[in-house]
């Protein structure tokens, strides 16, 4: 259990105020550190759930962000806001814990797909399986060296480097077309976002 019962004080007004909790957190405060667990760690949990389906695993994703929250503690920033630092510490251990399972890079492009969703947007969420097949379908509308850079980046993993020497063309243009077919990626899933505002237009 991160936080014990029998270690925590009444809370109070001040706890539940961000920049307060970050303070107190960043002096070793195991109360204010238990706070922000009482406040985040459901949502965490839920949203581990999303991706990875097995409760034991979800849970053990939250229990990890806390750890690192605790043991990291003294370098956040205080302009930094607690949601998006636990969620994106979530973030980095679902890709983690897929490293072995999944293609990195487009599981990233994966939960970053699936975070820009609204809570509402449930019809338009996808499994893994489901978006490698619309991001290969995607692939195909690209120009053939934008389609074969993006292929080597994204799936292979092949960096700039090794690109321009296996396809014969500078880093910067390999950067370049890297950029271009990203663009052209992420348009092609804005408009899947897209896709209940039309609905409603017409």
């Amino acid at each position: 259990m991160i936080c014990n019962p029998l270690r925590r004080e009444m809370w109070t007004v001040e706890e539940n105020n961000e920049e307060e909790l970050i303070r107190r957190l960043k002096r070793g405060d195991y109360n204010a550190f238990c706070r922000i667990y009482d406040l985040y760690a459901k949502c965490l949990y839920a949203y581990s759930l999303q991706y990875i389906k097995q409760a034991e695993d979800a849970e053990e994703i939250v229990q990890d962000v806390f750890v690192n929250l605790w043991n990291r503690r003294d370098t956040f920033r205080q302009e930094q806001t607690l949601r998006a630092l636990l969620f994106i510490m979530a973030k980095h251990l679902l890709i983690n814990a897929y490293r072995a399972q999944v293609n990195q890079p487009v599981y990233e492009d994966y939960l970053n797909y699936q975070d820009r969703l609204s809570v509402e947007d449930t019809r338009y969420r996808m499994e893994y399986s489901d978006f490698l097949k619309k991001f290969d379908s995607a692939l195909a509308t690209l120009v053939p060296t934008q389609q074969k850079v993006v292929r080597l980046s994204r799936l292979q993993q092949w960096s700039n480097k090794e690109i321009a020497q296996h396809l014969q063309l500078s880093e910067q243009t390999v950067k370049n077309q890297l950029s271009l077919g990203m663009k052209k990626l992420r348009e092609v899933f804005d408009k899947l976002l897209c896709l209940p505002v039309f609905m409603l237009i017409h």
